[in-house]
């Protein structure tokens, strides 16, 4: 996005006694390698401004459909949230949870944006496509 970004993501997870704490971080690092992870007690927490990574995955994985429809499905003027299987984020997959959260809990991320307008961020990071090809150049 060539305009000025104004980003905050924000990535919680539990994290269970049966799983290492460093197995949950690298989940998300490996959507979000930018991110700064910090594992306190049961829940790891992580912060970043950048989503270049995770918007190169939905693009790879050709799920922008589907992540578009994800984040717009919770919008509000300051951002959107969702969340995503933590096992497949581990494999670096990027899998939108709905429903029940998994076993061992899932990814929650919360995107906060103040420049640019939240639908003009959510455009960019999936943008409407055609016949499943993107509307704009990645």
């Amino acid at each position: 996005m060539t305009d000025t970004t104004d980003v905050t993501v924000r990535v919680t997870a539990p994290v269970y006694p049966t799983e290492p704490d460093d197995r949950v971080a690298d989940a998300i690092l490996r959507l979000f390698p930018d991110a700064t992870v910090t594992v306190e007690d049961d829940r790891a927490v992580a912060e970043t401004d950048t989503t270049a990574s995770f918007r190169e995955q939905l693009f790879d994985q050709r799920i922008l459909d589907t992540a578009r429809e994800q984040f717009q499905a919770s919008q509000t003027d300051a951002g959107f949230s969702f969340d995503l299987k933590k096992q497949a984020a581990f494999n670096g997959t990027v899998n939108f949870a709905v429903g029940n959260p998994d076993e061992l809990g899932d990814l929650h991320v919360e995107v906060t944006v103040a420049e640019p307008a939240v639908e003009q961020f959510i455009d960019h990071l999936a943008p409407p496509t055609d016949g499943g090809e993107p509307l704009e150049d990645p």
